[in-house]
């Protein structure tokens, strides 16, 4: 008698030995194709777990491994206003920095965000306006004040008996430079702005850019103070003989409307004084500096130089030029040139965020952006800057 029990068939007879086999290879093929769908189950319940968690990740924007881009959540949160007016993104969005720490104002007003505003700043600087050779200052409040001493302290010589007497104190003076708020309106249709392939922000920095930067830089010059900066030559004049502070002085051609030769632009340069010249520029516009090309010495070399480098500015007497086409032409009376340093004699005080608004319905089909910035500037030196008047004194 057997130790095991026999495998019989449904009729009480024992398999034959291909049977056993054959049996055995069935049972094992079903065994193993339950374990590979248990297998594949598990291993798709793994996928769906890591797909969880990189859902997760990207909503929470955490830092990849690799370099990532900060600015992505304000650009996109920007970009999302811009094209929709959905503010979401803006309403949950941590700015960085003192000036822009508030995302939303009452007034549905919001700042833009800092690869825009670096963008504005850029072309802003690269724009021919005195602004990149002032004393440009940031401000938190409604204005900016500079403290100008503009008198000497008086002294004398003494010897050791002799009482010595009072001598005169220098005075202080306050200089306000209010701000004024400098504003753009440009707009773009709604289709426009729903074309994923269009930089918007881009279009809408170039369009503002050239809005205020041409804004600006007339106000610098010509600017009257009245809601708007206070420009250069908006103040009184008077011969550079008789200058006296507050006023800007002025060197005469001794021709009315012409140059006499080139001697008055000597004489413009020395009526500065010299810790002013050595960061002196002359400022002129594209007409005005056509004439003065043409002007010579007495051995008969040109008096303008150009640049010996690549991006070196031209050269006038050794002293940089710059063009500002807000300058008046050459003509009878007019203070066509300036010159001096401006870092000193002009201040423009502004605030770094910009504002911009979404107005979908005064311009429909079109979409109008609101953009507003604060900016002011005054001469902050009355003695740093010299004007030559083409009059005949």
């Amino acid at each position: 008698m057997m130790g095991t029990s026999e495998t019989r068939s449904r009729g009480g007879e024992a398999l034959s030995p291909g049977s056993e086999l054959k049996s055995a290879v069935t049972g094992f093929m079903t065994d193993f194709k339950d374990f590979k769908t248990d297998l594949h189950t598990r291993l798709q319940k793994q996928e769906e777990r890591l797909n969880m968690l990189d859902r997760k990740s990207h909503t929470m924007q955490r830092p990849a491994l690799a370099a990532t881009d900060l600015d992505a959540p304000h650009k996109k949160a920007f970009d999302a206003y811009l094209r929709s007016g959905e503010d979401d993104g803006l309403r949950g969005l941590e700015i960085e920095g003192k000036a822009m720490s508030s995302a939303v104002n009452s007034d549905g007003g919001y700042l833009v965000d800092p690869q825009t505003a670096d963008t504005i700043q850029s072309v802003l600087a690269s724009t021919a306006s005195i602004r990149a050779i002032a004393n440009v200052v940031n401000v938190q409040s409604t204005s900016y004040d500079v403290l100008i001493d503009s008198t000497e302290a008086g002294a004398g010589w003494a010897d050791e008996t002799s009482a010595t007497t009072e001598t005169g104190t220098p005075s202080i003076e306050r200089i306000t430079i209010p701000l004024h708020e400098l504003s753009a309106l440009p707009k773009a249709s709604q289709r426009l702005l729903d074309d994923s392939a269009f930089d918007i922000e881009t279009w809408l920095a170039g369009r503002i850019a050239d809005k205020f930067a041409r804004a600006e830089a007339a106000a610098f010059i010509n600017g009257d103070g009245i809601d708007k900066p206070t420009g250069i030559l908006t103040h009184a004049t008077v011969d550079n003989d008789s200058w006296s502070w507050g006023n800007i002085g002025y060197v005469p051609t001794g021709v009315d409307g012409d140059f006499d030769g080139g001697e008055a632009l000597i004489d413009l340069v020395y009526a500065v004084g010299a810790q002013y010249r050595a960061n002196g520029t002359f400022v002129m516009n594209s007409k005005t500096a056509g004439a003065v090309r043409k002007l010579k010495d007495a051995d008969g070399r040109f008096l303008w130089s150009d640049g010996l480098a690549a991006g070196e500015p031209a050269r006038l007497l050794g002293y940089r030029v710059m063009i500002a086409e807000d300058m008046p032409d050459i003509a009878s009376g007019a203070d066509a040139i300036a010159f001096g340093d401006f870092a000193a004699g002009y201040t423009i005080a502004e605030r770094p965020d910009l504002r911009v608004l979404r107005d979908p319905f005064s311009a429909k089909p079109h979409v109008l952006f609101y953009a507003t910035k604060r900016v002011g500037g005054d001469v902050s030196d009355f003695a740093a800057i010299k004007l030559l008047r083409f009059a005949i004194s």
